[in-house]
């Protein structure tokens, strides 16, 4: 998932001084700083209890995770067809929700289903090759996009050569992190199918690495000036995203194998701040958002709109474990294929990935500027 959110500066007339998202607090933990707290104490697991700490953040980066991709989902398709017809929004947007909603499903189902039906495990592997490849740019643009939202809510903007330096900053520390996993040809396993890593050249490595350090510090002294320039005050919690993205979540990433299950969760955590704050003022714009819900044994849930909004969460829930658990089940129990080449996964591996690439390309459009939902429902 990729947000691009760096909106222009004369947009969000609708937000006010020391907005949040939630709350200071809360802001600062989903965004990211609760990866300052956890990490350290990852390190303090003594040996015998790590297999239950894995298998716990397992299941909490699920339980997070699957309604964070439902949710992109969810707010993509909805009025579909008033997107994809133009209705309110320019060409360029509306080819791209064409392109994002329908071209690329339909791209990627012909793809894996040829996969599948001649067995081509090479083929396939190359899908999880694209996947890990895109992970590391959803991660660092989404980290970028909540640096920009954090900005425009406290109307601490960054100029179009400040949003130049941290978005090539974020791009150098991604390849880096690539390039990094990438020194050597290793064969690794996703859900039964294997992959190869690549063999990048040690001096390109090393190449990135100092231009890494050469953007940090760039991304450093810009945001002092801009310190300065602001009378000591920036959107502190979208530095903390910034910062927790590029670096604790994609750079650092392998530093402890526990910290390897969690990045997925807080990752999703960062995402669904953004979603459910972008999906209360939807909910707040209708007419009967005030009115009390139907029947009064809701009442103690609040007004109207914060029950629609708590429904869109569980739909979110249930959506995505249709989509991750049952809609694979079904599939490997009722469609044929070659199980000793493919392995017993084979559908689980197709719909992970199919929803992690589907997911990027979704928000890619959802997010970016000139989207007039953006504006409108979630700088405020």
């Amino acid at each position: 998932m990729a947000l691009d959110l760096s909106v222009d500066v004369s947009a969000p007339k609708a937000a006010t001084p020391g907005k949040y998202l939630f709350g200071p607090v809360t802001d600062f933990l989903m965004l990211g700083g609760s990866a300052l707290l956890i990490l350290p104490v990852l390190f303090l697991v003594p040996l015998e209890y790590e297999g239950l700490v894995a298998a716990t953040m397992v299941v909490v980066a699920y339980l997070v995770n699957y309604p964070h991709f439902a949710h992109s989902y969810q707010i993509f398709y909805r009025n579909f067809a008033r997107k994809v017809s133009g209705n309110g929004y320019d060409r360029s947007l509306q080819l791209r929700y064409v392109f994002a909603g329908i071209v690329v499903p339909l791209v990627m189902g012909a793809f894996f289903a040829y996969g599948a039906a001649t067995a081509n495990t090479r083929l396939l592997g190359y899908a999880a090759n694209a996947m890990f490849f895109f992970v590391g740019w959803h991660y660092v643009k989404q980290g970028y996009g909540m640096l920009m939202v954090d900005a425009v809510l406290k109307r601490k903007f960054f100029d179009d050569r400040d949003k130049k330096v941290l978005l090539v900053n974020s791009y150098v520390v991604w390849i880096l992190a690539w390039l990094l996993t990438n020194t050597a040809v290793t064969k690794g396993k996703y859900y039964g199918l294997e992959y190869y890593t690549f063999a990048a050249p040690s001096w390109i490595a090393h190449i990135a690495l100092l231009a890494a350090v050469a953007s940090t510090a760039a991304a450093v002294l810009m945001l002092i000036n801009r310190w300065r320039r602001n009378g000591g005050a920036l959107p502190y919690n979208g530095i903390v995203a910034y910062v927790a993205s590029l670096y604790l979540w994609i750079l650092i990433a392998r530093i402890n194998p526990l910290w390897l299950l969690v990045v997925p969760a807080l990752h999703s955590l960062q995402y669904l701040a953004v979603v459910w704050r972008y999906q209360t003022n939807v909910e707040r714009d209708s007419q009967d958002a005030a009115r009390d819900p139907q029947p009064k044994i809701l009442s103690p849930l609040g007004p109207l709109y914060r029950l629609r909004v708590l429904g869109f969460i569980v739909g979110g829930a249930a959506l995505g474990y249709l989509g991750f658990w049952l809609i694979p089940f079904v599939l490997t129990a009722l469609i044929p294929y070659d199980r000793q080449v493919l392995g017993s996964s084979l559908f689980f591996f197709i719909v992970l990935i199919f929803i992690n690439v589907h997911h990027y390309f979704l928000d890619n459009v959802m997010w970016r500027r000139g989207n007039p939902e953006v504006s409108r429902y979630l700088f405020r």
